[in-house]
């Protein structure tokens, strides 16, 4: 699925300075509003990852997301995040999976808990570390499907580069950081929300389906 932002999306301003400089200018809310967005389109992974393996609980991921929204949405809400950073704790894959599900399943997890992290503190680096472990799932599921023991360094990184996926990737969190920077009412927070969630289909294009 691509997406289209209003300003520009290529790669060498989303993932350099310019974009790293916008998120650093977020106030706390629009900081936390990026985040739980990125991890809507990450939680499609860890779901799939349960399904094939009979690991891990969906539904407890959804629900301290489910939370995270509702502290965004409701003002003065009353949720006790450091229990639910240690429930998410209990919810990773085992240590001794180290097939590519779970370390995407563990991409999720990890996301989740910097989104914890930030409600509980200032966390100003987060944003930036949920950005970073979206990428990197995308230039790992390219490299597993499309990658070639021939290919050097170089020529490795151009594909990524130019690769759809990435592409959509890039341009998904630039649309995502647009909508934090303008005014996130409760309409605005319930719109990102929905489009976080992607129609159910994940970073790397996966759904449920």
């Amino acid at each position: 699925m691509k997406f289209k932002a209003t300003k520009g999306t290529d790669m060498s301003e989303s993932s350099g300075a310019g974009f790293k400089a916008r998120l650093g200018s977020l106030n706390k809310r629009q900081r936390l509003a990026f985040m739980a967005a990125l991890c809507e389109r990450l939680l499609p992974n860890y779901t799939l990852y349960a399904q094939m393996t009979e690991q891990g609980e969906p539904q407890g991921l959804r629900a301290v997301l489910d939370l995270v929204w509702e502290a965004l949405l409701v003002k003065d809400a009353r949720i006790d995040f450091a229990r639910q950073a240690e429930k998410l704790s209990e919810l990773e894959p085992p240590a001794g999976d180290d097939s590519f599900g779970a370390r995407r399943a563990v991409e999720t997890v990890v996301a989740l808990s910097a989104l914890l992290d930030a409600l509980q503190g200032d966390a100003e680096e987060a944003p930036q570390e949920v950005s970073q472990v979206s990428r990197n799932g995308v230039q790992a599921f390219i490299e597993m499907t499309e990658g070639s023991d021939e290919d050097d360094a170089e020529r490795n990184a151009e594909r990524i580069r130019q690769h759809p996926l990435m592409d959509d990737e890039f341009d998904f969190q630039e649309a995502v950081l647009e909508r934090v920077e303008d005014e996130l009412d409760r309409d605005a927070l319930k719109a990102l929300r929905r489009f976080g969630r992607n129609g159910g289909i994940s970073n790397l294009g996966l759904s449920l389906d």
